[in-house]
């Protein structure tokens, strides 16, 4: 309980949430205290307490120098109390004597009332208060100015308006004529209002030496019993931190004295000000009562506004809000998050490809890192909320895509409240077996967290040929995009139409004479996007699970408000280069050898892998008389997947490439050297010999640049090789030294790679949080 109370927005901030909260603006925790962001993106504004993004430094250094701030306030013509700034005790004596007992003594840069000694009468009692003051300051000066008689009052100011007024008691005790006045502090801070600090609405009091010696001035000791009904005070100021008391008096205020407050606020330059005014009465005008302003406070309190001891509170965080958003504002960045087994880099990349075209400044998260404006920030594998988080912060991202993981949704969840498009690609057996998901149902339930986040505005691209997938749709409070490569007349095809009949949308592949061409629905409508074999993702359609990311891509990128002319253009530009798309299938041709570099790491990838590996070697065969076309592949997965898939992974592998060359991550994640290769060889093995098996020999080189290298000796021109990696960065350079051995002054390893890729050992979001035990492997893009 404590360390809740602890951790906790203290009333300032939490009122100003709460504010927030109800308009729907979305707020981010910025460290563990009171620094807070309201909003996403270009729309981030930023609240520390009370002060604001629109808090200007100047004006808080002003407002911190109180001779400062009385000069100013003097120049405009407002009821200040005479003063001079010292720096000795004796100087603090003349300053008193100059300006006439009674006197008050406080620092120069304090705050919350500390170091501020009141009605000092003689030559002494402003020497004992000069050192009190002196220990409050900072920089080692001291005030000294006359003592302005009356009631404490603290004038709320926002935005050069009046918000709310308090009149602030001092900490006492009520005498009741049974407990003395140790017992009477104790019962008053049995109240559960009050707490250290200023952790809840009113604070404990505190009895020190100070405490004591003003208890003892009005004839009294801690031991003494009151009389019923005597005040007995335990400070002079009326600090709600020292432990007084506020009364609402916001409808009681006199109109002069209200416009002297706001003209206070003005002067010194302050959005959110807090105005100390000592007068005999805030309801009339102090220039006739007498009066003055005592302080300007930037980054006022609101617990004695919104939490008044005594009357009704004041909701003055409306204001403060409407400050940073006035009404009609933005606040949020529309958010597309994409998650699944396999497909959700590449998808997510696509997606970020056409609003890049369109103009947006796109924030991505991936397994690469994060990327700001096709510019990667930060290199790590970046597919959990922290990531989300950091887009989210940056002041550039007015659009936001979110590759979203399954170990990131099981440790913290999304990192946001919210998105405004969820894409679920696909859901496959991977990742079973860790962290208490064991089955293909647990794992859906994981990915469709991202659909549950959907608003009722929002939409959800679900993949219609996946039943699991599917299921979803009764999770989405928005409406469905279903995307399918089915042909028409399939029961799927068939749920489709009728929801196309509904009014519904959906991305659909429309088979014709010339080939297969992605068609948009919405309602009746159907808009013709783009043949598949024209989209150099897909090498000439070949890559089906390509197409299928196409079609997500189109339908989250519609349903966000981009045009079907946008869309075309930015899926006919998207490629699989190393620049667009590192690690997922780059295709490099390397002295007459073609190869494709991916980061397929499961069964369910490389099933759709070895597909358009037959269907790209097949139709390499048939443009020219090249013979037989070897097939090599370099195969791996993590270390903490299971055997069971580990043997598939391999088995497959067999089914699609002659030779297979079976590599280790550097990271083991829990397993002895050449125990996860081991495995692989083993389902490899075991498929050799049988019906439909290209693979012939099964090699292990368990260093990846190592087997890199072994797979381009074996390959001839005209060969493939598939080549599935770890480290791509690492990868892309070997091949690229390979090239240009032949170049005068090469060595070999010294391939420059790329600069904004470097070959380094990628980390999971986990590690960089320091929780190794939760990362999560960089999931392939080739399904």
């Amino acid at each position: 309980m404590r360390r809740a109370q602890r951790a906790s927005f203290g009333p300032s901030t939490a009122a100003i949430l709460e504010e927030a909260v109800s308009r729907d603006i979305p707020y981010i925790r910025l460290n563990a205290a009171s620094l807070v962001q309201l909003g996403q993106g270009v729309h981030a504004q930023r609240i520390r307490a009370t002060m604001t993004s629109k808090t200007g430094a100047l004006a808080v250094d002003i407002a911190s120098d109180k001779d400062m701030t009385t000069r100013l306030l003097a120049s405009a013509g407002l009821p200040v109390p005479k003063q001079e700034t010292v720096r000795t005790a004796e100087a603090a004596v003349a300053a008193g004597r100059r300006i006439g007992f009674p006197v008050v003594v406080k620092p120069l840069d304090g705050n919350h009332g500390r170091g501020v000694c009141l009605d000092l009468q003689s030559d002494d009692e402003v020497r004992a208060a000069f050192g009190v003051a002196e220990g409050e300051s900072r920089r080692g000066y001291v005030i000294v100015e006359s003592l302005v008689v009356g009631r404490d009052y603290r004038c709320l100011i926002v935005d050069g308006r009046m918000q709310a007024i308090a009149e602030r008691v001092p900490a006492h005790v009520m005498g009741d004529g049974v407990h003395t006045v140790s017992e009477l502090v104790e019962l008053t801070n049995a109240d559960p209002r009050r707490g250290v600090g200023h952790e809840k609405v009113l604070t404990r009091i505190k009895v020190d030496s100070g405490a004591i010696a003003l208890v003892r001035d009005q004839g009294f000791a801690m031991d003494d019993v009151p009389p019923k009904d005597q005040m007995v005070k335990l400070a002079l100021t009326g600090n709600m931190s020292t432990g007084g008391i506020s009364v609402d008096r916001t409808f009681e205020a006199h109109p002069d004295n209200v416009e002297i407050a706001e003209e206070a606020a003005r002067m010194i330059g302050l959005d959110v000000a807090g105005i100390d005014f000592i007068c005999p009465d805030i309801a009339s005008p102090v220039r006739e009562t007498g009066g003055a302003i005592c302080e300007v406070n930037a980054a006022p309190g609101f617990r004695m506004h919104t939490h008044p001891t005594v009357g009704e509170p004041q909701f003055i965080a409306k204001p403060v809000v409407d400050l940073l958003f006035p009404p009609g504002s933005a606040s949020r960045v529309p958010i597309v998050a994409v998650t699944g087994t396999n497909g959700k880099t590449t998808t997510s990349r696509m997606i970020a490809h056409i609003f890049k075209g369109i103009g947006r400044k796109v924030g991505m998260t991936s397994t690469d890192g994060i990327v700001i404006d096709e510019r990667l920030v930060y290199k790590a594998d970046a597919s959990g909320p922290r990531s989300a988080r950091m887009v989210l912060q940056n002041p550039r991202v007015d659009f936001a895509v979110m590759e979203v993981a399954r170990g990131g949704i099981l440790r913290e969840g999304l990192g946001y409240d919210r998105n405004d498009v969820a894409v679920v690609t696909n859901v496959a057996p991977d990742h079973l077996g860790m962290k208490g998901i064991d089955t293909l149902e647990q794992l859906a339930d994981v990915k469709a967290v991202v659909v549950e986040a959907v608003p009722r505005d929002g939409f959800a691209v679900l993949n219609a040929d996946e039943p699991l997938v599917r299921k979803m749709r009764r999770r989405c409070s928005g409406s469905v995009v279903w995307f399918s490569l089915e042909a028409p007349g399939s029961s799927v095809r068939e749920l489709i139409d009728a929801h196309c009949r509904r009014g519904g949308r959906a991305v659909v592949l429309e088979p014709t004479e010339r080939g297969d061409m992605i068609v948009i629905k919405h309602g009746r409508r159907s808009m013709q996007l783009a043949w598949t074999h024209l989209l150099p993702s897909t090498f000439g359609g070949t890559a089906k699970f390509n197409v299928a990311n196409a079609m997500a891509a189109a339908g989250a990128a519609f349903a966000a408000g981009a045009g079907l002319h946008e869309i075309r253009q930015g899926l006919r530009t998207f490629t699989t280069s190393y620049y667009l798309s590192p690690g997922r299938m780059n295709f490099v041709n390397v002295n007459n050898v073609d190869v494709f570099v991916d980061y397929c790491h499961n069964a369910p990838g490389m099933r759709v892998l070895g597909e358009f590996v037959d269907g790209y070697a097949a139709q390499k065969a048939g443009q020219a008389e090249l013979g037989r076309i070897s097939r090599i592949g370099m195969i791996s997965t993590a270390g903490d997947r299971r055997d069971d898939d580990m043997r598939e992974l391999g088995a497959l592998a067999a089914r699609h490439f002659d030779v297979v060359v079976v590599r280790e991550d550097q990271r083991l994640r829990g397993r002895v050297r050449g125990a996860t290769a081991a495995l692989i060889v083993e389902g490899a093995m075991a498929e050799i010999g049988k019906e439909g098996v290209r693979c012939r020999q099964v090699e292990t080189v368990l260093d990846e640049v190592s087997a890199v290298q072994h797979c381009m000796a074996r390959a001839n021109p005209g060969d493939v090789v598939v080549l599935c990696v770890d480290n791509h960065a690492e990868v892309l350079a070997e091949l690229e030294q390979l090239t240009h051995s032949a170049q005068a002054g090469a060595h070999p390893g010294t391939g420059l790679g790329d600069p904004d890729l470097d070959p380094v050992e990628m980390q999971s979001e986990a590690q960089v949080a320091g929780d190794e035990a939760a990362a999560t492997e960089p999931e392939p893009a080739t399904s």
